[in-house]
């Protein structure tokens, strides 16, 4: 029997030093990747200070109107994310992607992410980098909160509004409910696991699925994709974010009154899986405009911009003629 317990403690103490190593070993190798990984990480726009940190806008294109591109919860890199859209726009309209504080190559911020500060951070990271309204809003997602928004608090500043598969504040308030990233989630991450993983193709390629594979996107900007995906895969932000959207959402509800201005609601066909409460938020979305339609754009997913740039583009600029 002593025997017994002597092999079965030290069989314990094995093992749990063996989870010690494995556990170090892995947040060294994400601690060291994670270096490796910012040095190469460079801005692709140009970085502003907002607040006493740096916002990052990534701005092109030619013409009267600006196109200012928001982009949903949990998109890594909105450069890359909306590459496909801003490349048809360049010829004809000026655009500005602006990455949110804990985004695309922006800081993480010690600001709470309630609506007005977000919304202020766009307007004042706007002027910042020297666009001139008016202005063409386009939200993604969750996106669509900060845009109508914006359009709320600066209406002389924009002339319409484009939103991508985008929640309506009814929506977000009323049917849907915040998402704590649990304590497995983040170990996984922090020790490297997930890094791991992300070694693997078939991994990759899932991650993509609903972005269409990244069809439209160059070989070296979906590089850019993976490491972004790595590197804020979980931040105080984005998390936050989250944590806030139902309130968020409250507020811009308390101050609805239709738009004067138009607005049109893309949205996807999921590809032909449908959702009727979804469907139904979306066909009354269209009540936050005086001037507004709703297209359901089949064959495509949530990022109805990796799917189908030509016509999304297409329906920015008809608001940019009006």
């Amino acid at each position: 029997m002593k025997k017994w317990r002597k092999r079965l403690l030290k069989t314990f103490i094995f093992g749990l030093l063996a989870i010690v190593v494995l556990v170090g070993s892995g947040l060294i190798y994400e601690q060291v990747s994670t270096s490796q990984d910012l040095k190469s990480y460079t801005p692709s726009g140009k970085l502003y200070n907002v607040n006493g940190k740096n916002m990052h806008v990534y701005t092109g294109g030619q013409g009267d109107v600006t196109v200012v591109l928001a982009s949903g919860w949990g998109t890594a890199n909105p450069y890359v994310d909306f590459s496909p859209l801003y490349e048809k726009l360049a010829p004809h309209v000026k655009f500005a992607v602006y990455d949110r504080f804990g985004y695309g190559y922006s800081d993480t911020t010690d600001k709470k992410r309630d609506i007005d500060t977000i919304t202020n951070e766009i307007h004042e990271v706007l002027q910042a980098s020297g666009q001139k309204p008016p202005y063409l809003l386009v939200g993604h997602s969750l996106g669509a909160l900060e845009t109508l928004r914006f359009a709320q608090k600066y209406p002389d500043e924009v002339q319409g509004i484009v939103m991508l598969d985008a929640g309506s504040p009814e929506y977000y308030y009323n049917d849907t409910d915040p998402v704590e990233a649990g304590f497995i989630n983040k170990l996984l991450i922090k020790t490297g696991v997930i890094r791991m993983l992300f070694q693997a193709d078939s991994v990759i390629e899932s991650t993509r699925s609903m972005r269409n594979g990244l069809k439209f996107v160059p070989d070296e900007l979906k590089q850019i994709d993976l490491t972004a995906s790595l590197l804020k895969l979980e931040n105080a932000n984005i998390a936050d974010e989250m944590r806030q959207f139902k309130v968020n959402a409250k507020v811009v509800l308390d101050d609805k009154q239709p738009f004067p201005f138009p607005l049109t609601v893309l949205t996807s066909d999921y590809l032909g899986v449908s959702d009727e409460v979804w469907n139904k938020y979306e066909a009354e979305f269209t009540s936050w405009s005086l001037q507004a339609k709703q297209l359901v754009v089949k064959d495509t997913d949530h990022y109805i911009h990796q799917y189908r740039p030509d016509l999304v583009a297409d329906e920015i600029l008809a608001l940019t003629k009006r």
